[in-house]
Formats: C-alpha cells, sequence, structure tokens
C-alpha cells in the first residue's frame, strides 16, 4: 500500500462507493495525463488546453452543474476530491479546475436567470469555453470598497467601465463574471452589481499576462472593460446584489482552495516519504532517523486534519447548512498545512528540493497562492473571529 493509500484508507468509510470511483478516476487521470508533463507547463506558462479538454470529457468542468444543463450534477465532496488528486500531482491545473467550477459557473449557476443559465453553463460544462471572475482590482483586493468598476445604465443595458487584476483565466476564458459598482454612490455590500460578459463584447480584453512565482501554468492576466455594453440580461440576480453574491460564492470557492491545498501536501508529504526511504546519510536511510520521522508525523497529521476540515465544510454544503464559518476554518488551516508541508519536503530533500529535478521544489513554489488568493489567511480569521464572536 502506497503511502498516499495509507493516509486515506481510513476515510473511504465516510464515502460512498460512487464517491470513491469518482475519487479513483481524478487520481488514475492526473497521474496517467498530467504526471508526466507538470514541469513541461510549469517551464512554458502555457494553458494546458488539451488537459482541459479531456477533463471535460470526464465531466471534471461541470462537476456541480445538473445534468439539465450538461454538467456532471455532482456536489461539493466530490468536487473536493476531484481538485484534491488532480492538485496532488499538479496544483496549478487544480487551480484551474476549482476557479472555473466554482467562481464563473457558480456564480451563473447560484444567482444567474434560466436565461443566463442555458446561455452559458452548457458551454462551460463541457469546455466549450473556459470561464474567468472579476472581483479584484489593482487598488481594491481584500478592500473590496476601494472597487473602481462601474457600470452605468444606458436604457435596459450597462455600460462597464474599469480593469480586474489578478484573473484566472483572464487571457484564456472566453466568458466572465465581473463585479462593478453600479451605484458608486453607495457602498459595494449595497451598490456593487455583477454581470457576465463575453469576450465578443466589443471593448472587453485581456490585458497584462502576469509572470508568476508558482502556479505557472494557471492563466492569470488583467481583464479590462472600455465602454463595454452588456445586454440587461446579464445582469445576474437584482441590481445592488453583487457583492453579497460575491461573498457566498468565496465561501464555496475557499472550499475549494482548502482540498487544492490538501492535495498539494499530500503530494509532497508522498514525495519526502519516497525521497526519505531512498537517500541513505551516516549508513542509513533518512527516514530511520527520528528528526526525519518527527516531520512526517506532523505533516501527515495535519494533512489528515486538513482534509477532515475540508469534507466537513463540503459536507454541510452538500446538506444545505451554513458552511461560513467551516470554510474559512478548512482554508486557513489547510492553506498554511501546504506551505508547512512543502517547506518541510524540501527540508527533507536537502540541496536535492531546490532544484527542479525533484517535485517539492514547485510543490513549494505553488503553495503560497493558497494562503493570499480567495480571502488570506487574515481574512480567513476576520471571518472566523466575527463568527465565533458572535458579531
Amino acid at each position: 500500500m502506497s503511502a498516499y493509500d495509507t493516509a486515506v484508507a481510513g476515510y473511504d468509510t465516510s464515502l460512498s462507493e460512487e464517491q470513491i470511483a469518482i475519487r479513483d478516476l481524478a487520481r488514475d487521470f492526473a497521474e496517467r495525463e498530467i504526471g508526466s508533463v507538470v514541469m513541461e507547463y510549469d517551464e512554458s506558462q502555457e494553458f494546458p488546453a488539451e488537459i482541459f479538454k479531456k477533463m471535460a470529457e470526464l465531466g471534471f468542468l461541470g462537476v456541480m452543474i445538473p445534468a439539465d444543463y450538461e454538467g456532471a450534477e455532482l456536489g461539493a465532496v466530490e468536487f473536493s476530491l476531484i481538485v484534491e488528486e488532480v492538485a496532488r500531482v499538479d496544483p496549478s491545473v487544480a487551480l484551474g479546475v476549482a476557479a472555473h467550477n466554482g467562481l464563473c459557473s457558480g456564480h451563473i449557476l447560484g444567482f444567474g436567470s434560466g436565461a443566463l443559465k442555458e446561455e452559458y453553463l452548457p458551454r462551460l460544462a463541457t469546455g466549450q469555453t473556459i470561464g474567468a471572475w472579476g472581483l479584484t482590482e489593482s487598488g481594491s483586493g481584500s478592500d473590496a470598497g476601494g472597487m473602481m468598476t462601474t457600470a452605468r445604465r444606458e436604457g435596459g443595458d450597462w455600460i462597464l467601465n474599469g480593469s480586474k487584476n489578478f484573473i484566472t483565466h483572464g487571457t484564456v476564458g472566453k466568458v466572465a463574471v465581473v463585479i462593478a459598482m453600479s451605484n458608486p454612490e453607495l457602498p459595494p455590500g449595497k451598490g456593487a452589481s455583477a454581470f457576465v460578459l463575453d469576450k465578443s463584447m466589443e471593448g472587453f480584453y485581456a490585458s497584462k499576462k502576469e509572470d508568476k512565482l508558482g502556479m505557472r501554468c494557471s492563466d492569470t492576466s488583467s481583464l479590462v472593460m472600455e465602454e463595454v455594453h452588456v445586454p440587461g440580461k446579464n445582469l445576474i440576480g437584482d441590481e445592488g446584489e453583487g457583492f453579497k453574491q460575491a461573498l457566498k460564492i468565496l465561501d464555496g470557492g475557499r472550499i475549494s482552495i482548502a482540498a487544492l491545498s490538501v492535495g498539494l501536501a499530500q503530494g509532497a508529504l508522498d514525495a519526502a516519504l519516497k525521497y526519505a526511504n531512498e537517500r541513505s546519510q551516516f549508513g542509513n536511510n533518512l527516514a530511520a532517523y527520528q528528526a526525519i520521522q518527527f516531520k512526517l508525523a506532523k505533516m501527515a497529521t495535519d494533512i489528515a486534519a486538513s482534509r477532515h476540515l475540508t469534507h466537513q465544510a463540503a459536507f454541510l454544503r452538500d446538506t444545505g447548512q451554513d458552511y461560513t464559518l467551516a470554510a474559512s476554518q478548512a482554508k486557513l488551516f489547510a492553506s498554511e498545512t501546504a506551505v508547512r508541508c512543502a517547506e518541510e519536503a524540501v527540508q527533507i530533500h536537502g540541496g536535492y528540493g531546490y532544484i527542479k529535478e525533484y517535485p517539492v521544489e514547485k510543490y513549494y513554489r505553488d503553495a503560497k497562492l493558497l494562503t493570499i488568493g480567495e480571502g488570506t489567511s487574515e481574512i480567513q480569521k476576520i471571518v472566523i473571529s466575527r463568527h465565533i464572536l458572535g458579531y
């Protein structure tokens, strides 16, 4: 039994046969289709379009979208399992799966009209187009109150102006959900609205593509809107609901980032275990030394706790319960666990952990984003403390 199988064996009893089959399918796909090309895509920073086409055929791009819209009609637990398995092999591909499903598709699915769902969800679920989601701007990250993108009425339609930064799939995505201030005189909680934009709309285009430390094949760029004419039907929900919708979407997104963190941490542990059992120093394998054993024990325990928190948050979502607190706790703990495990894996490898020949170097670079994206660790602590204090 592999280190990974040993780590997850205790969880099989809590998963259905279908969930175990989905997990194993994702694991097999990641190892077979992604494992051999991880560093090629990392070096080139090319978006892995062919891999995404194959994932679409397996339903990985429409995990929670209903079958009526050509989706797989699965739940948050299954989604978490898929993201974790892909992340164990390549976190940057898993980031794309998480963003496509949880942000763009998730927003339209959760709050869009029937017409918007019929128009966009089948294209997103089948991979005909990749989705993006725009909230962050150059001057407004954690502080959404600094949002400058505006939407003004023109007859029954809208004109959008502004830009969004650090947008996953900003270049390759053809459809995007964008949050804009439709009433700049009000705070974002009441003055922001959400819209579906399409790259076929004149004045809507991708700008600077970011050259990142990690997650390098995950396409990240700016989105620019210059007098973009958006039909009135592309308003998601009612005017002024955009920020409230975004907060709910971020809750769900945090579960997927937690799952991604678990997968990355597990991949780092797997690599560390393999190396510790193969590398000989002072006449013994590294695994024979208590200093290394303690590192591995701490990593395995933190990963187990992260997986429990993630599955709990996903279960709460699937059963219609309030999952905001659980999602923030899972995201906070799992993302910081991923950073620690990646660092420890590099340390166990010694000098070899610092070169690209070994996978832990990439896990180390990829991990840090997880404590920043979809709400920094500091924001998660604010969310958690407000809940437990009853604010």
